[in-house]
């Protein structure tokens, strides 16, 4: 029921990402912007887990090896790719990281450890967790997307530059 518009709020942020990566004219800014669309893409993969089991025979097997098995090389390059990408750009993902309010980290952080619980039914019934799981990570998502649609890319990508010519400045 809830599970719906959580996707829906994951496929506008993995769009507005592609946005920002075509908007974007530094290649710091491109990467960090493309390693958005691959942390999206994990996202609604973990959340649309039922899929593969639509679609893929259970007997399913290719070079030896089941689907399962290459889902976890797919999603184990993938997040390799996210890390080097952000890794890559990390000056502009310091200057975007660090205009975050607290309250954010600490709003997200609440709702993580809620998503949790009621995933796990820690603390709280196990007839409403479900419920409390999906709650949180919609509203977690729905946080993600109101930051990415009042980020000023034009503001980030003009600090990134001045702090790259303060240090060629520097040398």
């Amino acid at each position: 029921m809830i599970e719906i518009p959580g996707n829906i709020i994951l496929l506008i942020c993995l769009l507005r990402c592609g946005q920002y990566l075509m908007k974007s004219s530094l290649k710091y800014a491109r990467a960090f912007w493309l390693a958005g669309i691959l942390i999206f893409v994990a996202v609604l993969r973990r959340e649309l887990n039922y899929l593969p089991d639509l679609w893929v025979p259970s007997d399913f097997t290719l070079l030896s090896q089941s689907y399962y098995w290459w889902e976890d090389v797919v999603l184990t390059i993938i997040y390799l790719t996210i890390i080097g990408l952000l890794v890559y750009a990390r000056r502009y993902t310091w200057a975007i990281l660090k205009k975050v309010p607290w309250y954010l980290y600490v709003s997200v952080a609440i709702l993580a450890v809620l998503q949790y619980m009621g995933e796990r039914a820690i603390v709280i019934p196990e007839s409403i967790g479900e419920l409390v799981e999906e709650l949180s990570e919609t509203l977690i998502y729905t946080i993600a997307l109101v930051y990415l649609w009042r980020l000023s890319l034009p503001y980030y990508e003009k600090k990134v530059l001045n702090k790259q010519r303060d240090e060629s400045n520097l040398v």
